[in-house]
């Protein structure tokens, strides 16, 4: 996630908001809490999607590059078709015994390095790493926690206190140390691996000081929030290493770079290398019905279990579990990764030509299907950089091709499509971002 979501700029009656859209956004304003806000400066209505498409009442397609969410795609049918029956079955909890929660765990965990083996049902992300850190600050007694400096991970209070993401008007947690990566800092790929460990390092030092001690490193192994930071794959090695040192455990956000988004691995932190305490699962684990896990290690599991009740009365229920079961069927049925990584190679060097031949691309990072693109011209100040990279955005919207910006300064573009793109998908976003970045040049 970004603070990307502008806020309502425009107001019923002006002239580039139709009046259907009008109306309803003053509606929307009458009833919703003001903490909503409404993406793109002419926000977008749609009825329906289907597959790599998004469609406005008037019929309009809109090619969606940005929700990582229907990461098989919008309304997939297999996908919904298992939803409906089950729902047309029975939808329980998971106090009773049911043979495919058991089925579904067994296929889930057997995706993870063998010593991941015990699996806990959520309903989204943000529960994932509120879990996670529960039993994280249990097993090991300390209350510390070290993440990015512009890291995401959820909305519930205890990981809104470390969100820095999230703006300065959320509290961060006293036990929160927020470390740099070396991309960001400029520091070369060579050096980024020792840059990373002295970080973590230096806050673990500062946290056994004042007493509080070291429960987690919790990382989006994308650190997609950050801007999209992916190489070079093992620069986390020693900050995990120093973690574990003291005590603590190395918990992988896997809701965004987790099923595939890389394209080489099931999940994100396998480009890394090292197999974390627990992972966290979320967004697209449903294809867009609300379920999500906590994957770890029996012994951190089992610890917590045996003292601390965790009781959800949705988390694991028969429809998210059917549901879950048909998207992980099909990733692997359909060689979903493959594609990925065969379009995301397609994409880069899209992207590597449009940057040699126009102005305002700085670089461009991916792993598979997740891209960061830093916008700008040389010498242009942050908030130049900003305003260009928000005007790109609202173009492509214009010319119906859905993207957002990352990143502290929102300079960098967040490019995630659906992992079933093709071909040509891909020539249509590069086509439609030649144009916005003629038209975003100063």
């Amino acid at each position: 996630m970004s603070v990307d979501l502008m806020p309502n700029r425009y107001r019923p009656g002006e002239a580039d908001i139709a009046p259907r859209d009008a109306a309803l956004i003053a509606r929307r304003d009458a009833v919703l809490g003001s903490s909503y806000r409404l993406q793109y400066r002419r926000p977008v209505h749609f009825v329906r999607g289907e597959g790599m498409w998004l469609y406005d009442p008037d019929g309009r397609a809109y090619l969606d590059f940005y929700n990582n969410v229907p990461s098989l795609g919008h309304c997939h049918p297999e996908v919904n078709a298992a939803m409906a029956a089950q729902a047309g079955r029975i939808s329980a909890n998971t106090r009773y015994l049911e043979p495919q929660l058991v089925d579904y765990a067994e296929r889930l965990v057997a995706t993870f390095p063998g010593e991941l083996d015990r699996v806990v049902f959520t309903c989204t992300g943000s529960e994932s790493n509120d879990l996670a850190l529960r039993i994280a600050r249990l097993v090991n007694g300390n209350e510390g926690v070290i993440v990015s400096s512009y890291a995401y991970h959820g909305t519930s209070a205890a990981v809104a206190m470390v969100s820095p993401n999230l703006g300065e008007a959320v509290q961060l947690s006293p036990s929160l140390r927020m470390v740099d990566l070396p991309g960001p800092a400029g520091v070369p790929e060579a050096q980024a691996a020792a840059f990373f460990e002295a970080q973590v390092r230096a806050a673990i030092k500062d946290l056994n000081r004042r007493g509080i001690g070291v429960a987690a490193l919790l990382i989006d192994s994308i650190f997609s929030s950050d801007g999209v930071w992916v190489d070079p794959p093992g620069f986390i090695a020693g900050a995990v290493a120093a973690v574990r040192e003291a005590g603590g455990l190395f918990i992988a956000d896997e809701v965004q770079p987790g099923f595939g988004r890389t394209g080489t691995h099931m999940w994100g932190f396998e480009r890394h290398g090292i197999a974390p305490d627990l992972a966290t699962l979320g967004k697209p684990m449903g294809n867009g019905f609300p379920i999500g896990a906590v994957v770890g290690r029996h012994a951190a599991m089992d610890r917590f279990g045996a003292t601390a009740r965790y009781s959800n009365t949705f988390a694991g229920n028969t429809v998210g579990i059917a549901t879950a079961d048909a998207v992980l069927t099909i990733l692997q049925r359909d060689r979903i990764l493959e594609n990925a990584l065969a379009m995301g190679a397609r994409l880069n060097a899209g992207l590597e030509q449009l940057a040699g031949r126009l102005a305002g691309i700085r670089a461009v990072r991916h792993a598979g299907l997740f891209f960061g693109i830093d916008i700008g011209l040389e010498g242009m100040a942050a908030a130049q950089r900003r305003a260009m990279a928000l005007t790109i955005v609202n173009a492509l919207r214009d010319d119906g091709v859905l993207i957002s910006t990352t990143g502290a300064n929102e300079d960098t573009l967040k490019v995630r499509p659906p992992l079933i793109c093709e071909a040509a998908h891909v020539d249509r976003f590069l086509q439609a971002l030649q144009d916005a970045l003629g038209a975003a040049a100063p």
